[in-house]
């Protein structure tokens, strides 16, 4: 086989795109081959035991919008005439009031959206005026599609449920004041 019948063999394999062509003329054995050699690359792995550190993100773009002061104390004051009218709702804000000495605070410990009973269908964990006691289930937080049961650490009486049943709540949030025995 000739130099020039080899170029067009090769010519006409790159046009029709066929990945592999074998001739063979006598003693004379060619193979051609059109494919390209496959690369994989995979990152490299962490250190086993090294700890993760999160990604920190500079200032928000909007962040000079929300720093005007006027805006903010015009939002509270119509606010504070109905923040009275319910009497649970101030244990809510952690600088208002602060609870008796034997009343406990319930609080959030993860962001997530609050539900008072384990199905829509079913009742109420706890109602306010029912007695618990250590291990009780309170209530459960759903964060990233897992459902975490939030139970009770003190014996006593709920006095108030300070969340509203399938809102989110974010971390450190008071959900109940318990009042204990």
């Amino acid at each position: 086989m000739d130099l020039k019948r080899i170029r067009q063999l090769l010519d006409m394999v790159a046009e029709s795109g066929v990945s592999e062509v074998e001739i063979e003329e006598g003693d004379f054995r060619l193979v051609v081959r059109n494919t390209l050699p496959t690369v994989m690359v995979q990152p490299p792995a962490m250190p086993y035991g090294m700890p993760y550190a999160p990604p920190v993100y500079p200032p928000a773009a909007h962040a000079p919008p929300q720093a005007p002061a006027p805006a903010a104390p015009q939002a509270p004051a119509p606010a504070a005439p109905q923040a009275p009218a319910p009497a649970p709702a101030t244990p809510e804000e952690p600088g208002e009031a602060t609870p008796a000495a034997n009343e406990v605070v319930v609080r959030a410990p993860i962001v997530g959206t609050f539900y008072r009973r384990p199905a829509p269908d079913q009742d109420p964990y706890v109602e306010v005026g029912d007695t618990v006691k250590p291990g009780d289930v309170l209530c459960i937080i759903e964060a990233m599609k897992l459902m975490n049961e939030i139970e009770s650490e003190v014996a006593g009486v709920v006095k108030a449920a300070l969340v509203e049943d399938a809102t989110p709540v974010e971390y450190d949030q008071p959900l109940f004041l318990i009042e204990t025995t």
